[in-house]
């Protein structure tokens, strides 16, 4: 998870309880790519855009066990923590940065919501 103190706008995405230990749920976004977030069975959140990097597959419905999450296509295993692909595969998904405040979950919006590119040259 992030710290709190990292510097941004943060979306609440809701309660810590939507989500049961060893399971993930999606949030679609708008002109993005739709996010996976994840709650391990230690009581740890973290959230990775939901396409493994090798056949796009959905992450969100892998099985998750530690912190990684193992694609439900061809069982890639994907850390949560770094996105990274494990083992002798190659490839990496986006991290958001998560943090979990009060019971909610909130993501950073700069890192799910895209930013227009006449915004991006202001």
């Amino acid at each position: 998870m992030i710290p709190n103190t990292q510097v941004g706008t943060w979306l609440d995405i809701g309660p810590v309880d939507q989500i049961s230990p060893g399971n993930a749920r999606t949030l679609p976004v708008r002109g993005g790519e739709e996010i996976a977030i994840f709650h391990t069975q230690d009581n740890q959140f973290y959230a990775l855009v939901n396409k493994c990097p090798h056949k796009q597959g959905p992450l969100s419905q892998g099985i998750v066990h530690g912190s990684v999450v193992a694609c439900p296509l061809h069982n890639w295993n994907i850390s949560l923590k770094t996105g990274k692909a494990l083992g002798s595969d190659e490839g990496c998904v986006p991290t958001i940065p998560l943090k979990v405040e009060a019971g909610r979950i909130f993501l950073l919006r700069e890192a799910v919501i895209p930013v227009p590119s006449a915004a991006k040259a202001a």
